[in-house]
């Protein structure tokens, strides 16, 4: 058994494997740690570059592409190891990336999972997207980050370097125990991709565990790999999928009324897309509706809804507010603008 397993799941890319892998092998010097490049049923030439240029790198082949979330669950079946480390494709690495992750999860039972800074690969000053450092969610189920907001991203200036719980770490890098991550089940196949990591980072809060970002770790991501933004499929997914999130992992007596409202800001959004002659992007929002209805049946009478009454396990790093009206009516566009309350929390 190895201490840590990097695994990629490659889907297509070529080029990121082409870009980033030597930098990946050049900076991952623990005599215990390997790297997996495990193929999500890719049509380009990629296995057969692994096995040409990287030949003493393991590699494993999926028979067709199971999204995100499926393309994980199989490929980490085959991988015994201390530690997983979910690892995007296009990710640049930095020098002693990894032993800070690994110190937090050796001295640290508590910790479930933990994740690194995210940077920006085209604008290496500034947050990423995915993960900035460290995400959470409002109380309608909207994600937002340290360092981003909607599509607000600070600028690093050390704001954010010390480590602290967070309410979920980005699957663009992501640590997490294997005996944990085979207790709560791994990711959820039906979410297939976009949100996956949120909900698997819910499940393990609720079960009492600490999700931890590690500033003192940094990586540089590209983002929009292999769903730009923008594309009506990432709508799509990231509507139905928020919707299922909050299904799943909302107490009982806070599901439905959080649900009518988040579906009222739902609403709104699809008409400022139909506004805006996003009219693709108007219909996947409408179909993300309709595809929640019909999955949420798939959690009746599973392990996997939240069955726990409001006096279970209370789970923190869920912002008490709207990130919605905070940010398109109040001007708040950074983390640091938030509730004064709710960060000294998070310190």
């Amino acid at each position: 058994m190895k201490l840590v397993s990097i695994v990629i799941l490659n889907w297509n890319g070529k080029s990121f494997l082409e870009q980033f892998l030597p930098t990946l092998i050049k900076h991952t010097k623990h005599p215990d740690a390997e790297i997996v490049v495990a193929d999500n049923g890719s049509t380009d030439d990629s296995m057969e570059f692994m096995e040409k240029e990287f030949p003493s790198i393991r590699t494993l082949r999926l028979e067709k592409n199971h999204g995100f979330s499926g393309g994980y669950n199989r490929a980490l079946e085959q991988i015994d190891s201390t530690y997983y480390l979910l690892l995007n494709s296009d990710i640049e690495v930095c020098e002693g990336w990894l032993d800070p992750l690994l110190k937090e999860m050796e001295e640290n039972e508590r910790v479930a999972a933990c994740t690194p800074k995210i940077l920006n690969y085209h604008q290496k000053t500034h947050f990423e997207y995915a993960g900035a450092a460290g995400g959470f969610i409002d109380r309608f189920g909207y994600p937002f980050c340290r360092g981003r907001i909607f599509d607000a991203m600070e600028e690093d200036l050390g704001q954010y370097d010390e480590s602290t719980e967070i309410f979920w770490g980005t699957g663009a890098c992501l640590m997490i125990r294997s005996e944990l991550w085979k207790e709560v089940g791994g990711l959820d196949d039906l979410f297939f991709a976009h949100m996956e990591e949120i909900d698997l980072c819910w499940r393990l809060k609720r079960m009492g565990h600490v999700i931890l970002s590690v500033p003192s770790s940094k990586v540089y991501h590209v983002g929009g790999g292999t769903l730009e933004r923008g594309n009506p499929m990432k709508t799509f997914l990231n509507f139905r999928n928020n919707l299922l999130l909050l299904h799943k992992n909302l107490p009982p007596d806070k599901r439905a009324s959080t649900l009518f409202i988040r579906k009222i800001f739902d609403g709104i959004s699809a008409l400022r897309f139909l506004l805006q002659g996003a009219f693709k992007d108007f219909w996947a929002v409408l179909r993300a509706h309709r595809a929640f209805y019909g999955m949420k049946k798939s959690y009746r009478g599973t392990n996997k809804l939240n069955k726990t009454a409001k006096n279970g396990v209370i789970v923190s790093g869920i912002y008490p507010g709207s990130i919605v009206t905070d940010f398109f009516l109040r001007g708040k566009n950074s983390f640091q603008q938030l509730d004064q309350g709710f960060r000294q929390k998070q310190m």
